[in-house]
């Protein structure tokens, strides 16, 4: 396999892998070398620095740049969290429970938030009780 940096006419870059050099002649030549950003075919190889092996082994990182509509998707799936926790009770694994018990109207209607196993949720979605998945942030799962 042979790793090349490709950039598109619009200055695109992306990474894509082929099993050889003449695998990536082939692809160009045919148009199959298409910029997954604006969908464009004109597609050359980026300049690359070759890996140089020398004497000395140097500690190396992985690290990719942060695509900025992933950034902004992001900050919108925590302010959307925000807003449905900000004055609601957080009422943990008895979220189940407390949803019943406001659906018919066994305790005064709040908002509430926590969390239900899959089963839990599957059992309130058969009985028609609405609730939605909060989604999970990064920093969650540090």
């Amino acid at each position: 396999m042979i790793h090349y940096t490709l950039k598109c006419e619009r200055d695109h870059e992306f990474d894509a892998w082929f099993a050889s050099s003449a695998a990536y002649d082939r692809a160009a030549k045919a148009g199959g070398n298409v910029c997954p950003v604006c969908g464009s075919p004109k597609v050359d190889k980026a300049l690359m620095a070759p890996a140089v092996s020398g004497t000395k082994k140097a500690e190396t990182v992985n690290l990719a740049a942060v695509d900025p509509r992933r950034v902004a998707l992001r900050e919108a799936m925590r302010e959307f969290r925000k807003k449905v926790t900000e004055g609601a009770e957080n009422v943990g694994d008895r979220f189940a429970e407390e949803a019943r018990k406001i659906h018919y109207q066994e305790t005064e209607p709040r908002g509430i938030y926590g969390e239900a196993t899959l089963e839990e949720a599957r059992k309130l979605a058969e009985d028609e009780i609405e609730f939605l998945p909060l989604p999970s942030l990064p920093e969650e799962r540090n």
